[in-house]
């Protein structure tokens, strides 16, 4: 009994551990996200925390970030 009791204290401050790493737990739904992309009938992206905005969506979807990151560092 003794030894189960230490393997559920041990799991729980593995599961705590686990926890404290991954932080709260945010649901990637309507709302939550980070930048919004319109394609048609015009081109847009806009990101919903720095309030940037570039027709360049073609850039964007290539992975051109550079002015998001650099709006999002300047907030810091």
């Amino acid at each position: 009994m003794l030894k189960a009791r230490l393997a559920q204290m041990e799991e729980q401050k593995q599961a705590h551990e686990l926890q404290q790493m991954k932080g709260n737990h945010i649901n990637a739904s309507f709302g939550n996200q980070i930048r919004n992309y319109v394609l048609h009938p015009y081109k847009l992206v806009k990101d919903t925390r720095t309030k940037v905005e570039t027709s360049d969506t073609d850039a964007v979807l290539d992975g051109d970030l550079d002015e998001f990151i650099m709006e999002e560092v300047k907030q810091l």
